[in-house]
């Protein structure tokens, strides 16, 4: 059962400590998992986490999109290898299928500058990196693996590091297009939704893979086992044999008669329009830091 799954590893630790409260409401919680001991117990891979987050609403003033994209940028370039010059950013996911297209949306917002070469002013082309961008599709559609798409186009790209884009779930429903998690341990697809393929990390790639991720669904065995618990004993005690009733109650009515149901807001299609927005400003900002914002929208416009 999934009934407790969730992609991002703030979540996974639980509540131990405090994120750093920024600007225009973000909140950003590093998780360093060190060891091959923490590692296990929070069943993610060794390497740094880096989540960003805000209030949940329907609408993200100006400003605070403005400053996630910022948070973001500084992330990626603080996880980037220093002497990278080529980058290759894909998309992850189903475009057809709303929840699961943040990866597809954004790279479409990308500036890709790779092709560029040789066409621009020296003083212009000097102040951006070699950017490509993909989206391989998914294996139900395409019948390759994400995986083998990428090394083929690593292998023939030779990019210094790879920035994969992918939708996430999370555990709270209050994460869903409020939280944006960067990791440089890669990105196992599919995860989110028990459909597990290979992984997509510098050991299977053989160049760094920076993921970004936002949780854009919530299992519905994590809802309703969340309403349960509200209803628990006040004391520890009895709060942890409620939840241990609720779980059972949980696996035997929503899992085994409903499968692994996952819930997403009515909203979706704008919320997944605005996120890609502010992923993809981001990426542009930590791969073209030469770049005014103005720039990037004119040669984007090209």
């Amino acid at each position: 059962m999934r009934a407790r799954w969730t992609d991002l590893a703030v979540e996974a630790r639980g509540n131990a400590g405090q994120g750093e409260q920024l600007q225009n409401g973000i909140e950003r919680t590093v998780v360093s998992i060190d060891s091959e001991a923490y590692a296990k117990k929070l069943g993610r891979p060794m390497g740094l986490y880096i989540t960003l987050s805000c209030p949940q609403t329907l609408s993200i003033e100006l400003n605070t999109r403005r400053a996630l994209s910022a948070e973001l940028a500084k992330a990626l370039k603080d996880m980037l290898p220093a002497d990278a010059r080529t980058v290759l950013v894909t998309g992850l996911g189903n475009r057809s299928v709303t929840p699961d297209a943040l990866g597809p949306r954004t790279v479409e917002r990308v500036l890709v500058t790779r092709h560029m070469d040789g066409c621009l002013p020296a003083d212009l082309s000097g102040r951006m990196a070699r950017v490509c961008a993909a989206a391989p599709g998914v294996l139900g559609v395409t019948g390759i693996e994400t995986a083998e798409v990428l090394r083929g186009m690593v292998e023939y790209v030779r990019p210094d590091a790879v920035i994969a884009v992918d939708a996430l779930a999370a555990r709270s429903s209050q994460r869903i297009c409020s939280t944006i998690q960067v990791a440089d341990t890669g990105i196992t697809p599919g995860s989110g939704v028990g459909n597990h393929q290979k992984a997509l990390c510098e050991k299977t790639l053989g160049v760094p893979v920076i993921a970004v991720g936002v949780p854009m669904v919530v299992y519905a065995s994590t809802i309703a086992r969340d309403a349960l618990s509200a209803l628990g004993g006040e004391d520890a005690e009895g709060r942890e044999i409620e939840e241990q009733r609720f779980a059972a109650c949980v696996e035997e009515v929503v899992s085994q008669r409903l499968g692994d149901l996952i819930v997403t807001p009515r909203e979706v299609d704008a919320l997944v329009e605005r996120m890609a927005g502010i992923l993809a400003e981001g990426i542009n900002m930590a791969l073209h830091p030469g770049l005014s914002s103005a720039e990037i929208a004119q040669l984007m416009a090209q």
